[in-house]
């Protein structure tokens, strides 16, 4: 059976948008987006993902207050992938990524899911 993990993480807005998370240039990325990054890649680090067959299926999805707020999910992709990359060492090009519709639910403090799991599929 294949091993699935659903992380639950804070959005924080646009800052961790691949059009906004890295600036100068794209040298330097935003601090506010190294700590999201940073708070994503150590809950991920516990999942242990080394022994997980690849490539890794990763699904995005989230609750927003309204559409205004709603960012689009595949522009998360990015640094979530990076996040993800960055402290398991595995190379995202293992990772097959979909994201789904987003709720608009009215919530004050957006959330996004991001649900790891094995594939089916051989490389």
């Amino acid at each position: 059976m294949a091993r699935e993990a659903v992380v639950e993480i804070s959005y924080p807005g646009s800052v961790i948008s691949c059009n906004h998370y890295k600036y100068k240039g794209g040298i330097y990325t935003r601090p506010e987006a190294t700590a999201w990054m940073a708070e994503l890649g150590w809950t991920v680090k516990e999942l242990d993902l080394d022994d997980w067959k690849l490539p890794l299926k990763i699904t995005v999805s989230g609750e927003f207050k309204d559409k205004r707020s709603c960012p689009d999910i595949h522009n998360l992709l990015k640094i979530i992938c990076d996040s993800i990359e960055e402290v398991t060492k595995l190379n995202d090009r293992d990772f097959r990524t979909e994201t789904s519709e987003p709720k608009i639910t009215g919530t004050l403090k957006p959330v996004l899911w991001i649900k790891i799991e094995e594939s089916d599929i051989e490389l």
